[in-house]
This record gives C-alpha cells, structure tokens and sequence, in this order.
C-alpha cells in the first residue's frame, strides 16, 4: 500500500486536539492529571498520542511502546519497501507457497472475513486498479476500458489461495498483488491500544491518519463522562456535521475528499469498485464506530461501497456498531441523502456545502 491519504496534520493546544481528516476530536482545557501528547509521521500521516494518568514516567513508556508498535507494523505492511513482508509476499507467492508471520496472517484473515461478508466489495488485492488509476502514479487521461478489464482480471481475493494448516499464501494468477491500505491502519490502532493498556493507561486517545481510538475511562477530573467526536461535513471540511460521544471505541471516516485524483479536471476518489474497476460514486462518507478499529476501518471502505444494503446487515449480526452513511442521490445528485444505523450522534445531523 502506498502510505497517503491525503495532507493530514495534528493541532494540539490546551483546549482542543484537532486531526484534520474526517474526524477530529474535542478535549476540554485545564488542569489535571499528567498528559503525554506526541505526534510522528507514518503510513504516509500523522499519528497522535495523547495519555492521560497519574505517572508522566508510565505515561512516556506506554506512548513509546505504542509508537514503536506502529512503526514495526508500517515496516511491515508497507508494498513500495521491497523489504518488507508484504512486498516480499507480493514479489513471491505466484512462484511459490509464502509462509507468513503470525501479524501479516491474522490480518490477511480478518481482510478475508471482510471479502466474504461485503461480497467481494472489499478486496485487497485491488492494488492493480489502484495503480492503473494514477495513485502509485500520475495520469493524465480516464484508463480505456479495455485497460480497466485486462486490470480487473489480476484482481479477485478468490485468486488467491490460502493455506490455513500451513499459513501460507499462493496466487493462482501472475500479477496479483496485495495492499491493505483499508485495513492496517484500524489493526494498528488495536496493537497500539493493546500497548498502551499493559501499562495501565486507559484515558486518551489514539488518532492514526483519522481513525481514532477513545481509551475506556474518560480523562480524571474533566467532569465529563466520555470524549466528543466531531465528524466532518464532506462538503465543508472547515465545518462538523455531528458530535459523537464514545469511550473504549474505535471510528474511522472513509470519504471522496480524503485521497483523489483529479483526471481530466474531474475527481475520482481512492475507494475503488473490484466489481465495476472504476472508483465509487455518489458516496460521500461512511463514518463507522466500532468495538476494534479494525473493524471500524473496514467496515467503513466496504459500506462506502456496498451502501445501506451491508449496513443493515452489520447492524443485525452486530447492534455495537454504529454507522453513518452520507451521499448523493444517484437520481437528482444535487440532493444529499443522511442514513444513520444506530443512535450515536449527539446532535441533529447538518450537512450543507460551504457557502459563499
């Protein structure tokens, strides 16, 4: 995966953390417990940390371990190092079985469970539309459409063969290659999160490149009972369109403004169809809250794509997760359509292109 999604950048003062995504989260200002606050960049972003406890020693501990554990992950996952496990699968597993680590097979798991469960909707081996469509490289025209089907049949998780007994990977197809840039960055959110609570922390908040992690207990002696969550209007990023009060759990935002490419004077978003081998239409954004951040993440990418349809079917195998969805209708795009699974949203849902 290529490591971007769009300019992101952390604002820290003593009133407020501010990520500038699809999401940014508001902390009350003053006095009390120690607070540890870093920032760094990785997978292409930025990630924030910021902690709360009684001991600023344990505090600095947990945020190292913590960041250690993202950057040990990016190396990991990251396909433009040709080092790393993922390029060296990629670069292997046609000619040969690739044995995987423990970490790359468990998430390539969790990306098959999301393959099946959004009916192939979310696929990550969709790496060659990706690059097909100018996001490992510039173009400058729309691909032809006999480009997008000859792209299309080197993609398909169902070309791919996994081996459970042995944990080993192999592609049936010459060419395929796989990028989990929909999916490590809730997964290392959840490694982060685990890194953090084996010191005792759990006030604060981890924000990698938007998806946020709310830790269990709200921060001591701030008289509130969880952290506010503000979602961004996709039509307006200097505005939130809701507020959403959360403790121990995750929220990503997949929407058409975070990474794009501009063709021929038209946007085309980075969320791409494996089905169709265009990118989506018509959907703005698709928050998702959600127990893990991997799932959060996910979920948001394939209900972007999938629509109403998949969310409600979430929400029947799973009422835990809460989901936004905003987009045009296909019939009259003027018109801006809100659909929401699950109460979540502290106040009324407003959404309205800048004005002037």
């Amino acid at each position: 995966m290529k490591w971007t999604a769009g300019k992101k950048r952390i604002l820290l003062t003593s009133a407020v953390l501010i990520s500038a995504s699809a999401a940014f989260l508001f902390l009350l200002a003053g006095g009390g417990p120690e607070r540890e606050t870093r920032t760094f960049p990785v997978m292409g972003t930025v990630c924030g940390i910021d902690l709360y406890g009684n001991s600023g020693e344990i505090l600095s501990r947990a945020a190292d371990d913590a960041q250690r554990e993202i950057r040990r992950l990016e190396a990991m996952f990251n396909i433009y190092d040709p080092d790393s496990e993922l390029s060296r699968l990629n670069a292997a597993a046609f000619h040969h079985p690739f044995r995987c680590s423990e970490e790359l097979w468990e998430i390539l798991q969790q990306a098959r469970k999301y393959y099946v469960l959004s009916d192939g909707a979310f696929d990550v081996t969709v790496k060659p539309l990706m690059k097909l469509w100018g996001f490992h490289r510039r173009r400058s025209a729309v691909p032809a459409r006999e480009e997008i089907e000859a792209a299309k049949k080197l993609v398909g998780l169902e070309k791919v063969i996994f081996n459970d007994a042995a944990r080993t990977v192999r592609f049936s197809v010459d060419g395929i290659g796989i990028d989990l840039g929909g999916i490590a960055k809730g997964y290392a959110l959840d490694r982060a999160r685990e890194k953090v609570l084996r010191h005792g922390v759990d006030s604060g908040v981890l924000d990698l490149g938007g998806n946020l992690f709310c830790l269990p207990k709200p921060i001591p002696g701030r008289g509130r009972s969880a952290y506010r969550v503000g979602i961004r209007n996709p039509l307006d990023k200097t505005r939130i369109m809701t507020v959403v009060p959360m403790r121990d759990a995750a929220i990503a935002t997949s929407g058409d403004y975070e990474r794009y490419v501009v063709i021929d004077g038209r946007h085309y978003t980075h969320i791409m169809d494996a089905k169709t081998g265009y990118p989506a239409s018509h959907m703005l954004s698709v928050s998702v809250i959600a127990p893990k951040g991997v799932d959060s993440d996910a979920l948001s990418t394939s209900i972007f794509l999938k629509g109403a349809v998949l969310a409600r079917k979430v929400r029947e195998a799973n009422p835990a997760i809460r989901i936004l969805i905003v987009r045009r209708n296909p019939e009259n795009p003027a018109q801006i359509l809100v659909e929401r699974f699950g109460d979540a949203w502290e106040k009324e849902i407003t959404v309205a292109p800048r004005s002037g």
